[in-house]
């Protein structure tokens, strides 16, 4: 089993160094620190849930400064839960840093070859998955809620990157973030049915497990994994975080502790 990728410094929790190709800057932000008042107290970076969106302008300077990129740098997306990915380049510079308008439409996946670029994304339970091809100077990052696990974001992801920029899947890396864990996380057998027809599950247990009649608890982050490993990705390259964003309500942001009312972290992945 992998050790926890994921360390606090402050504000922000980011993968240990020895995992990462120097210069990387890799992590989520936690939910303290910031200036956001209840519900959303208080590093929220979200600016669709309703929040202030000067404070989220100020906590997102906060975390720009945590992690030494400029807000100039930083390219987010409006997510929809689905599997749309884009590639990003220095023209999309500073989409979606102070705004929400200006966020590249409809999309949850995002990746780039360019240096210059932080890939931003935000969570609130949902599966954050970074993406490292240190051979090939790529870097990605993609939203995988429940729709999009099942849509297989990170395995379409693979896939761009294998036909459309050539990169070997022997040579990709991935860490799976901070997110709701099978403790906490109970969907419905239509949920249940959605996994089954994504992948071939040869071993249920581990994925999820039944309590009650049309009632499971569900492991999103070993999805996720499975998904992986069946495009291609070795085992020893997949890093899973062991943070649960319910459990840990402290730390993280949680849609379903919080019933709802919650803020927002942000992921990131980018050369500082």
């Amino acid at each position: 089993m992998n050790a926890e990728p994921f360390i606090q410094q402050g504000i922000v929790f980011s993968v240990q160094e020895k995992m990462v190709p120097v210069g990387l800057t890799i992590g989520i932000t936690s939910r303290t620190g910031g200036v956001s008042v209840p519900p959303y107290e208080s590093l929220n970076a979200g600016f669709h849930v309703g929040d202030d969106p000067l404070d989220v302008v100020r906590n997102r300077t906060l975390i720009s400064e945590a992690i030494s990129v400029p807000l100039s740098r930083w390219v987010g997306s409006e997510q929809v839960h689905e599997a749309t990915i884009q590639k990003v380049t220095k023209e999309h510079a500073g989409r979606g840093a102070k705004d929400l308008q200006s966020a590249l439409a409809r999309t949850d996946g995002l990746y780039t070859s360019d240096p210059s670029i932080l890939l931003t994304s935000l969570y609130a339970d949902c599966v954050p998955l970074f993406f490292i091809s240190k051979k090939n100077g790529l870097v990605g990052l993609a939203h995988a809620g429940w729709k999009g696990t099942a849509a297989k974001i990170g395995a379409k992801m693979v896939e761009l990157w294998v036909e459309k920029e050539q990169v070997a899947s022997d040579d990709i890396t991935v860490v799976i973030g901070p997110s709701i864990g099978r403790c906490c996380y109970e969907v419905n057998n239509y949920v249940i049915e959605q996994m089954k027809a994504a992948a071939s599950i040869l071993t249920p247990a581990l994925i999820y497990e039944e309590t009650s009649e049309d009632t499971y608890q569900l492991d999103l982050k070993e999805m996720n994994r499975h998904i992986l490993l069946s495009a291609g990705i070795k085992e020893d390259n997949i890093h899973v975080s062991t943070y649960c964003t319910s459990c840990q309500n402290d730390l993280f942001f949680s849609h379903r502790k919080e019933q709802g009312q919650a803020g927002r972290m942000m992921s990131y992945i980018g050369y500082a």
